[in-house]
Parts: structure tokens; C-alpha cells; sequence
């Protein structure tokens, strides 16, 4: 299927940004590099955008710039891990992610104290998951296992958690948030979680 586009003419009357304001947050890292897609057009070369995720990433700077500068936005909408360390009981206290889940990453790694960001990645995107109905708890643990394990070797390229099942048996994997993912027919995909959004929500939630 072909990707939703749309142009840059037609995301700046959408929007009602400028040309300038475009290319200013693109030079800030609000908007990634990737997103920039130079297409021939019968009028020659013009940049495109994935509609869904340009036209949510403006509308959450222009909510957000009132309120953080530039830079803190930049950060906010990093690929990169922030540098946290929370209480489990900080981590109840704020309601990040269900009780439950808390309960799992005890259960797994037994008398710890603090948690960083990976691990607590690990469950925000289990969470993700789990609140949706897409996976259950006992799946819960191999997404918190594969997160955790895996995501500190991508150095902030965007990924994706992919859940797929076969036969009722789960199993998931992390793949270039680019790259398609196809099945057999027998083997149904049940979620695909962008973690750059992820990383992007959890850290609103961080002081």
C-alpha cells in the first residue's frame, strides 16, 4: 500500500505555519531528517511528508512551544534515552505505567531499587500494549524482556516493537521503524508500537 503523503504547499496551508518555521524546527531536530521526502512531480522535484505523523508532531509543537524552549522541545522529541532513575514507589506514585506491570518487573529483577529509562521504557511500551487488549501479561514479559534488552543498541535510530501470533503463540521482535514487516498467513500481526513515540510520551511524564 502506498505510503499517505502529503506536500509541503499543502501541510503549510493545513497548518498555518511558515516556510521559515518549517525549515527552523527542522534545523532544531523537531522534526527529523527522514521525514523530508523529495518526490519528481510533473512540476519537477518536491518535498513530501508521512501526513500522520507530520501533522501530529506540528500540532504538538505549536501546544508545546509556548511552554518549553526550542531545545527542550528538541529533547522532548528525542530517539534518545533521558538520564532518569525513579523509585518503584516514585514510579506507582506518578501512575506511569499499571500496578501490575510494576509487579512483573519486580517479580523479574527481584529487589530493585531504582529503575532507568530503558527498563522503565521496557514497561511503558508493555503498558502501551496491555492497555489496548493487544497482548496479555504473561506476553507483557517478553515485550519488557526484548525492550530492555535490545533498544540501547539502536543509538536513537527510530524502531518499532513489532507483536506478531501464530497459533496462539506470541512473539516479538524490533525492527527499523522503515523497514515492512511481512508474515505467513498463518501467523497474525497484532501490534506494531513506534518507540520513538514512546520515548517522546515517557518523558512528558518525567520530571
Amino acid at each position: 500500500m502506498e505510503e499517505d503523503l502529503i506536500s509541503k504547499k499543502e501541510l503549510l496551508d493545513t497548518t498555518g505555519i511558515s516556510y521559515g518555521q518549517l525549515y527552523r524546527w527542522k534545523r532544531k531536530n523537531l522534526i527529523p531528517e527522514e521525514w523530508f521526502i523529495r518526490k519528481s512531480t510533473f512540476t519537477g522535484q518536491e518535498t513530501f511528508f508521512p501526513r500522520r505523523e507530520i501533522l501530529a508532531r506540528i500540532e504538538r509543537i505549536k501546544d508545546m512551544k509556548d511552554d518549553l524552549s526550542l531545545d527542550e522541545l528538541a529533547d522532548v522529541f528525542s530517539p534518545n534515552p533521558a538520564d532518569v532513575h525513579l523509585s518503584l514507589q516514585e514510579v506507582s506514585k506518578r501512575n506511569i505505567v499499571m500496578e501490575s506491570l510494576l509487579q512483573l518487573f519486580e517479580s523479574q529483577h527481584g529487589n530493585a531499587k531504582e529503575i532507568d529509562f530503558m527498563s522503565l521504557l521496557a514497561m511503558y511500551v508493555a503498558d502501551v500494549a496491555v492497555r489496548t487488549g493487544d497482548i496479555n501479561l504473561v506476553e507483557a514479559r517478553d515485550v519488557m524482556d526484548a525492550v530492555e534488552t535490545h533498544v540501547g543498541k539502536f543509538h536513537g535510530k527510530p524502531y518499532d516493537l513489532v507483536f506478531a501470533r501464530k497459533l496462539g503463540v506470541g512473539v516479538c521482535v524490533l525492527i527499523d521503524s522503515s523497514v515492512p514487516v511481512h508474515f505467513d498467513p498463518a501467523c497474525k500481526l497484532v501490534a506494531r508500537i513506534p518507540l520513538a513515540t514512546c520515548i517522546e510520551q515517557l518523558k512528558m511524564t518525567l520530571p
